[in-house]
């Protein structure tokens, strides 16, 4: 039979053979992940984390290539740590207290007024950071940095000057602390992700919420309501979470590549919330939204939620969360 196409000779397949492996050899040497946040480009966690994968990649001469895939596109918020945690992605971020069903521990920066500053709240971070880890760390999850939202105020559609302004309103909840928060204040908790808030309240679906200037100003708050009491309740964290598996394949030089670049968006993320915080007051005020702080009658009923909600999370975090007070208390003195 005469063959249909010439033979190759011995040189030429020897040197289309060295072509393939050396194709074969950089396609292998790259390592890509997709990473899932649940917040929009503008989010300030968002644009940490964009500047976390730019670092990784250049630090790593593009042989770790983070895709960072905003607004919940990829994966659901609800999802992210799980999906994490099995594989179907190797990186993600969420908000600490999600897990607060899991472990206690995960919300002690959600209970009101025992880190309200920011000093006090990176105080409590350093003094929680290494149990959180731990915990982590025994569902094969290792803890890379977490960055706090600016302080939680209540968002409404009319003026709150005292106990009474809150009751029997429908609340927006995103962890069970904001839930816990909005029993306590005779609210009605309503679970909403920050996609959805707009459409909850122009539905009427939720009338209040406890949420950061952050959020009110990414959300354009002043669409759908018009005042924002500056409590300063809690300032929950972000972090930012990776598979142990998925980190320890990845060779020494680029595992220290992506532990330096953490750090600095650690560093930069805390920052960038402190700005956020002027800056999205401001926002706020200049599109109308009236901002006030708590009066006396309101102050009272909230630090009387905040003791309430610090006994009851210090029961139910037992031995670690006496572990963490103490760490605090001893940080603080």
């Amino acid at each position: 039979m005469t063959a249909r196409f010439p033979l190759l000779s011995l040189t030429s397949a020897a040197a289309i053979g060295l072509s393939l492996a050396t194709l074969g050899g950089t396609a292998q040497a790259a390592t890509e992940w997709n990473m899932p946040t649940p917040y929009g480009d503008m989010t300030f966690h968002t644009v940490n984390i964009r500047e976390f994968a730019d670092d990784v990649r250049e630090a790593t001469d593009g042989e770790l290539d983070i895709t960072v895939h905003s607004n919940g596109s990829l994966i659901g918020h609800a999802e992210i740590k799980n999906s994490v945690r099995r594989g179907i992605v190797p990186i993600g971020e969420l908000i600490m207290s999600r897990l607060a069903n899991e472990n206690p521990i995960f919300e002690v920066d959600s209970v009101p007024y025992l880190a309200s500053s920011y000093e006090d709240a990176e105080t409590l971070w350093e003094a929680s950071r290494e149990v959180i880890a731990e915990e982590l760390a025994e569902q094969r999850l290792r803890l890379l940095f977490a960055v706090p939202w600016p302080p939680q105020g209540i968002y409404t559609q009319q003026s709150v000057e005292g106990p009474d302004d809150l009751k029997n309103l429908s609340m927006r909840a995103y962890n069970t602390a904001s839930e816990r928060f909005a029993q306590l204040v005779g609210a009605v908790p309503t679970q909403v992700e920050v996609p959805d808030i707009p459409t909850a309240f122009s539905t009427g679906r939720v009338g209040a919420m406890i949420t950061s200037p952050a959020t009110g100003a990414d959300t354009k708050a002043w669409d759908y309501l018009s005042h924002f009491n500056h409590a300063q309740l809690w300032l929950p964290k972000n972090m930012v979470i990776v598979s142990e598996k998925a980190f320890s394949r990845l060779d020494e030089a680029t595992r220290q590549a992506v532990l330096e670049a953490a750090d600095a968006a650690e560093t930069r993320g805390w920052e960038m919330s402190r700005q956020e915080t002027d800056d999205a007051l401001a926002v706020l005020k200049e599109n109308g939204i009236e901002v006030s702080e708590p009066t006396p009658e309101l102050a009272t009923l909230l630090e009387e939620v905040g003791a309430t909600m610090t006994e009851e999370w210090a029961g139910r975090a037992g031995d670690q969360g006496a572990a963490i007070l103490e760490a605090y208390e001893a940080a603080r003195d």
